[in-house]
């Protein structure tokens, strides 16, 4: 250590550790703690050192409101707590606020429909991320629920749609389909069928009646090609 860490020691312990008479009733609290530290300390009793909030213009504000003083809307302050103990107090709150809905959600929530996409082995040490891009789209005019997908492994040309009706007593036709984008976006006649092949980057909704995709040329070279197409669903 150089002379500099050691007077900045002392200094502090100077500072911080002053003898307090006041504090001899306290069991174990003979000294004033650092008054950084004691905020952190994950425990409920009082801080040694409670800030002071004489002319804190938050609180001068409060008490000269009558409106907010009791608002049941603003959390109450501790000052004489650590942060951990109103941590706590804060997620109690907030953990009751969520329970209820929590509770009225989950019992509304049924499977309505069960799909098989793949299958993998079991011996497998790692599963592989087969399911990629998953974008939802509601169709509030004509009720229906969509769900864009990709899959990965052997359909990379690929875009999956998958269709349903928001009342699950209901069916469409179509309900799951997949596109893919071959060699449709050849610029003329003489390109062969196998020289320009896409594959899907991205897609979202654009509206109801359209699909925006980003694709990209899959052949293995520099420069590969991008490019952004609209689909209409029919």
């Amino acid at each position: 250590m150089t002379q500099k860490d050691i007077t900045f020691v002392a200094d502090f312990l100077t500072e911080h550790f002053n003898e307090a008479p006041e504090l001899y009733n306290r069991k174990g609290k003979y000294f004033n703690v650092e008054r950084v530290g004691q905020y952190l300390k994950d425990e409920d009793d009082d801080l040694v050192s409670p800030p002071n909030t004489e002319g804190n213009q938050w609180f001068n504000f409060l008490k000269d409101s009558t409106h907010l003083k009791e608002s049941p809307l603003l959390f109450p302050y501790y000052p004489e707590k650590s942060l951990h103990f109103v941590k706590r107090q804060m997620e109690g709150v907030i953990d009751q606020c969520l329970q209820k809905p929590a509770d009225v959600i989950g019992k509304s929530v049924h499977q309505a429909v069960c799909m098989s996409l793949y299958k993998i082995s079991r011996s497998e040490d790692s599963t592989p991320q087969l399911f990629k891009l998953p974008f939802l789209w509601n169709d509030k005019t004509s009720n229906l629920h969509y769900v864009l997908f990709t899959m990965l492994e052997n359909s990379i040309s690929k875009i999956h749609i998958l269709r349903r009706h928001t009342d699950t007593s209901r069916s469409v036709s179509n309900g799951i389909l997949a596109v893919e984008f071959g060699s449709f976006l050849n610029n003329s006649i003489s390109e062969s069928s196998d020289s320009r092949c896409y594959s899907c980057l991205d897609a979202h909704f654009y509206d109801d009646e359209t699909v925006t995709v980003v694709l990209k040329e899959s052949v293995q070279q520099e420069g590969k090609e991008r490019v952004l197409a609209q689909l209409p669903l029919s």
